[in-house]
């Protein structure tokens, strides 16, 4: 089962996104399975853990994010919310240029994230424990990144406080969503206004080994956020700019 799914995976990674999926590259990814499962016995980092199935809808799922034009894969890239790591450890193991930084609010998850470098021997990746709403207000990490990403976090007029002060005037957030993320593009006028983005692209697209359409959402960023924002850690989410 393992070599034919992984034969499958490179398959699909070369076709849909253009990218060849070397040895290594096949030997990270089930090296980064194998972590996944032993270290979500200790802690909670995911609820899928049947191979087939971390291997489309995390890593696969993730590395879809190189099919957006506007992504740059020698660039910074900052992971709000990185959780196990997805989109960013996917997408720096196939693009070894790409400099990472990931920021999460809970330890155990940093230190899964930190264990996982050191045995990927990843080579531009730092993991960061803390709060978006706090590190977005630091000057040093805010307007800071050409790119900034986050995957099933949260509704996108929340993400939109939590990432859009990170970002640089003229670079991108990719909101990476399922089906609901159109629907949740109509709920964000106000936040993107106020916040300083604007739309740049949608691409709603099917995964044939995944149930439910993927959704990426560009918002370019076209003026400094308002230094009033992000607000205090829990009042994104409590009170969403709608």
């Amino acid at each position: 089962m393992s070599q034919l799914l992984f034969d499958q995976f490179a398959k699909e990674i070369q076709s849909e996104i253009g990218i060849e999926v070397g040895k290594g590259d096949l030997a990270r990814f089930a090296r980064y399975y194998e972590l996944l499962v032993e270290w979500n016995e200790r802690i909670n980092l995911t609820a899928i853990t049947e191979q087939s199935a971390v291997y489309w809808k995390h890593f696969y799922d993730s590395v879809t994010l190189l099919t957006v034009p506007e992504f740059d894969r020698s660039a910074d890239l900052l992971d709000v919310g990185a959780g196990a790591g997805f989109p960013s450890v996917p997408l720096q193991i196939l693009c070894p240029d790409l400099k990472v930084t990931v920021l999460d609010s809970l330890q155990k998850r940093i230190s899964f994230l930190q264990e996982l470098f050191k045995e990927l021997h990843l080579p531009n990746f730092s993991a960061v424990h803390g709060r978006a709403e706090d590190y977005g207000r630091d000057p040093k990490w805010r307007e800071s990144f050409h790119q900034v990403t986050a995957r099933a976090l949260a509704r996108l007029p929340v993400l939109l406080e939590f990432c859009l002060p990170f970002v640089k005037t003229g670079g991108y957030f990719f909101a990476m969503k399922g089906p609901d993320g159109e629907a949740e593009l109509q709920e964000s006028a106000k936040a993107l206004e106020t916040l300083g983005g604007k739309l740049h692209s949608i691409r709603t697209f099917d995964i044939s080994q995944i149930e439910g359409k993927r959704t990426i959402i560009a918002i370019k960023k076209i003026r400094p956020t308002p230094k009033a924002y992000p607000r205090k850690a829990g009042t994104p989410a409590k009170k969403p700019i709608v």
